[in-house]
């Protein structure tokens, strides 16, 4: 299953980036900034499923653009076929393919390609994080002040939330920052390029990739309370682990 996850990232990601900055026309504009939908969004999607069909016809599918599909299995794909899709619409190269398979309520698999950055992600459950086939881990640094964040509103369409939580943090870390891709964003903290990752109202395809990344790579994946990851719509906090607690403290506090 892994092999496959791998194969039919690569599959789907080669065709975004040989459609990427090739035809503006194709957006689909749903209102705000984060409901800008695409042709590709739509046609990577079936890829995808269709792969999926073929290969494993009995599991069940869940995805951003066809929702649940339900075949009463013990395995779930989640799939975000075109994560970033305003950064692809502006030619912003920050886009991935976002590809979890959970049994159950346990995420086993967990694989964000980016095709423009040559970037492989991949996460098993017990076996680590590697990127291109190097493993990975969450860094080291235990003080704010020397630490990068990264956040994003996620489904807060009114972006009010997220800011009051950049100006609670900004002044005490090094940096804050936003990738425009929530599989991008919570790789960057397995990978060790940012410390934490702060996202609200998320859904699950967006991140259940990530979340094993950054489990994997040995850091911590929580909702707001410090409650595990579901998958659900929620609050989370992606971090290195070491300031997990200060960083829910902080929120609490917003």
């Amino acid at each position: 299953m892994k092999k496959f996850a791998i194969t039919l990232s690569k599959k789907a990601g080669n065709f975004l980036l040989r459609n990427f900055r090739k035809d503006e026309s194709l957006i689909k504009k749903r209102g705000t900034a984060k409901e800008v939908h695409l042709l590709q969004d739509l046609k990577s999607d079936k890829l995808i499923i269709s792969e999926i069909k073929k290969k494993f016809p009995k599991h069940n599918i869940l995805t951003e653009e066809s929702g649940f599909i339900d075949k009463k299995s013990d395995y779930t794909w989640i799939i975000d076929p075109l994560d970033g899709s305003t950064n692809f619409a502006r030619g912003n190269p920050f886009f991935a393919v976002s590809i979890a398979l959970m049994k159950d309520k346990e995420l086993l698999l967990g694989v964000v390609y980016a095709p423009y950055l040559k970037e492989l992600y991949v996460a098993e459950k017990g076996k680590g994080a590697y990127l291109n086939g190097k493993k990975i881990y969450v860094s080291q640094t235990d003080t704010l002040a020397k630490s990068y964040f990264v956040s994003c509103e996620g489904g807060d369409a009114t972006n009010r939330e997220i800011a009051k939580i950049n100006a609670k943090f900004l002044p005490a870390v090094k940096d804050m920052r936003k990738l425009g891709s929530a599989a991008l964003e919570s790789a960057s903290v397995a990978a060790g390029r940012s410390e934490a990752y702060i996202v609200r109202q998320i859904s699950s395809w967006d991140v259940a990739a990530g979340v094993l990344l950054v489990e994997e790579a040995g850091g911590t994946v929580t909702d707001f309370a410090g409650k595990p990851w579901a998958a659900k719509k929620s609050n989370l906090v992606f971090s290195n682990g070491k300031m997990h607690g200060k960083i829910l403290t902080g929120l609490s506090r917003v």
